[in-house]
């Protein structure tokens, strides 16, 4: 049974080091505690109640710690300044029907929910995609 544990150890350690993700790592810390503790205990069951005991205390006690300490910020996109941005309207837009505007020196794909008529100044609200969703500037 000892070296049941010392497999799964291995497992989860790899899983972890494929996910990067903290996923696995209380599995293994309790697999390798059952894996030394059967070296001195020969009951399956006891084994197998420390392996789910010390993976459940430890993902208790260290996950939100873990969460807090390794939160990971969103990455933000060289897109995502143009939201806040005045444009023209180069081709009428409305609710049913996507137009183009002229943003940052580029030609966008937009999105909006009232008609907005050519020649219009335009201010970018969201982007999704590659399509960005505007108002007109007056409407503010």
């Amino acid at each position: 049974m000892s070296y049941s544990f010392l497999i799964l150890f291995v497992v989860f350690i790899i899983l972890e080091l494929i996910s990067v993700n903290l996923v696995t790592i209380w599995f293994a810390l309790g697999a390798l505690i059952s894996f030394i503790l059967s070296f001195f205990i020969n009951s399956e069951l006891m084994l197998i109640l420390t392996f789910i005991i010390v993976s459940v205390l430890s993902l208790i006690f260290t996950r939100p710690f873990v969460k807090k300490y390794l939160k990971v910020k969103p990455t933000k996109l060289n897109l995502d300044k143009v939201v806040g941005m005045e444009g023209i309207v180069t081709k009428e837009v409305d609710k049913f029907k996507m137009g183009e505007a002229y943003v940052d020196g580029k030609y966008w794909s937009i999105v909006s929910n009232k008609k907005i008529e050519e020649g219009k100044t335009i201010i970018v609200n969201s982007i999704n995609g590659v399509k960005l969703n505007v108002s007109v500037k007056e409407d503010l």
